[in-house]
């Protein structure tokens, strides 16, 4: 039995932290302490009130267990990703900063420690599956559609954020980076609008967002990538009308007095409008293309996924989804699947034999079910 630090008891965090409770020994750390109260008389799991701007609290709890998961808010990711990595410690890491995890890799080779980053649905599954098709086949293009969306659709924004506000208001925000014939090309976050049809789901539209990350680097040789977000349509409208119309800009304004800037104030609003409420239903579906040769033969990789809120614990399918990816992980680095000292991102990862196997038994042991065909 591990010991084990989660940093950040949020929706996806508290998911992981009962996860991995059920094996191991769990540090439940968050800024709030009003977090801790689902885990009251729960087995395995202690808990820590943690400010992670503070590094030298980091690294003292660090100290004191085998491996970090790090599932704190993007805004602070890679710093506390960098605390991290100075400990030359064990982590999984889910925070979705606009920073590029890659740039710590030669001081986590300098201070030994082992991390798999970016280990959640998407980025993390997606990138899973890439690499595992990568290590057997000449991929000549991936595409991944993905998005998480509440089953029950409400005017005005048809959406509900089952993680941070904040951080989906990023992906609207950064301009999406994609491969086109071998050329890294930018287009503006909600571009290129698109219907597809989805068993199970229906009509969904897809739009750019910045979700290749670690792939423009770690996959040159693949000429076409991108990756697609996924929400009910309207909604893309929406959230472009209303980053055009000023409402989601970093310049700050003063109203009444008080200075604010207006992404701080539709943020705040936005929190209370996607939240999802107690016993409030949500899927997530993906969609994942691998095409290219294999033996001289064209190939077409198809992978769905369709998962939803489990009805006896209420557990979202977006923390299950990405919480459960990367419990998945953390299994890889205690049972010694993953050693190599460095950032590892799940492409990284999936291409060696038999680990990705091992994901989707996990994730199939919590009935999150990957749909596979081939053509």
């Amino acid at each position: 039995m591990a010991s084990i630090l989660v940093l950040g008891a949020g929706m996806v965090g508290s998911a992981m932290i009962l996860d991995l409770a059920n094996r191991h020994q769990v540090v439940a750390t968050d800024f709030n302490a009003a977090a801790f109260e689902q885990f009251h008389g729960k087995a395995n799991i202690t808990v820590q009130t943690l400010d992670c701007t503070d590094h030298a609290a980091i690294k003292a709890a660090t100290a004191k267990v085998d491996l970090v998961v790090c599932a704190v808010p993007g805004a602070i990711g890679f710093s506390t990703l960098q605390c991290l990595i100075e400990t030359g410690t064990k982590v999984a890491d889910i925070s979705f900063f606009p920073e590029e995890s890659l740039d710590l890799n030669e001081l986590a080779k300098q201070t030994g420690a082992v991390v798999i980053t970016d280990i959640g649905v998407a980025p993390g599954l997606d990138n899973l599956i890439l690499g595992h098709h990568d290590a057997q086949m000449q991929v000549q293009s991936f595409e991944c559609l993905v998005g998480g969306l509440p089953v029950q659709r409400a005017m005005p924004f048809q959406y509900k954020a089952p993680f941070s506000p904040a951080d989906v208001v990023e992906e609207y925000l950064r301009p999406a980076r994609l491969v086109e014939n071998g050329v890294e090309v930018v287009k503006p976050a909600l571009s290129e609008p698109e219907y597809i049809d989805f068993d199970g789901v229906g009509t969904l539209e897809a739009f750019n967002t910045d979700g290749l990350r670690s792939l423009i680097r770690t996959c040159p040789h693949i000429p076409d990538m991108c990756e697609r977000t996924l929400r009910y349509p309207g909604h893309r409208e929406l959230m472009w009308s209303m980053r055009e119309a000023g409402f989601l800009s970093d310049e700050p304004i003063t109203v009444g007095g008080v200075q604010a800037t207006p992404r701080e104030f539709t943020s705040a609003i936005l929190f209370d409008q996607w939240k999802l409420h107690p016993g409030e239903a949500e899927l997530t579906v993906m969609r994942v293309t691998v095409e290219g040769t294999q033996d001289g033969k064209p190939i077409k990789h198809v992978w769905h996924l369709d998962d939803r809120t489990d009805p006896v614990t209420g557990t979202s399918s977006m923390a299950r989804t990405t919480g459960y990816t990367c419990t998945a992980a953390v299994e890889l680095l205690l049972d010694g699947d993953w050693v190599t000292p460095g950032v590892s991102p799940g492409e990284i990862v999936g291409r060696v034999p038999g680990l990705f196997d091992k994901v989707c038994a996990h994730l199939a042991q919590r009935h999150v079910n990957l749909q596979h065909h081939c053509e």
